[in-house]
């Protein structure tokens, strides 16, 4: 008698220009948020009689307020649907590496990964291009893995709402 059940899918791992291209979506939405809050914050401060000068202090809260800002667009995103905008329009999401959502402190190591992975200019995201897995620095730094989404992921998050 044979087995009729169908194999598994093999998993699909998003690549490197794949993944770029949604974290520049990404980068758009955070930094248009970020620039329209900017202007309300400026409209604002006008109405009280503020010049328009930034002093020392304001450029660090605001470079610090935009840091804080970018890491909770992203931790958020990950948590809830392992999708950010970017990711949801190029159809890739952020899981474990067993396949699992992300518990905060994965974001938050992942969010960390991303920084550290950038900082030597970009070198934490070369293993990408060479690793079966197609896992940068950050991804073996927080355990995760990108995949492409398939119609199967899509069903089973909408059942879980």
């Amino acid at each position: 008698m044979t087995d009729l059940t169908p194999d598994p899918a093999p998993v699909r791992y998003a690549g490197i220009v794949t993944r770029t291209v949604a974290f520049g979506v990404d980068a758009l939405v955070v930094d248009g948020i970020a620039i329209i809050l900017g202007g309300v914050v400026t409209l604002v401060a006008s109405v009280f009689g503020h010049q328009g000068q930034i002093s020392l202090v304001g450029a660090v809260f605001g470079a610090a307020a935009w840091i804080v800002w970018g890491g909770v667009y992203f931790v958020t995103f990950w948590m809830l649907t392992g999708q950010t905008p970017g990711g949801r329009m190029l159809g890739i999401r952020v899981t474990g590496e067993a396949g699992g959502r992300l518990g905060l402190m994965q974001a938050v190591r992942r969010v960390i990964g991303l920084t550290l992975a950038l900082l030597p200019l970009g070198a934490g995201f070369l293993p990408i291009l060479t690793d079966e897995r197609r896992r940068g620095f950050h991804d073996r730094f927080a355990h995760t893995v990108v995949r492409w989404v398939d119609d199967d992921d899509t069903r089973r998050t909408r059942r879980q709402r």
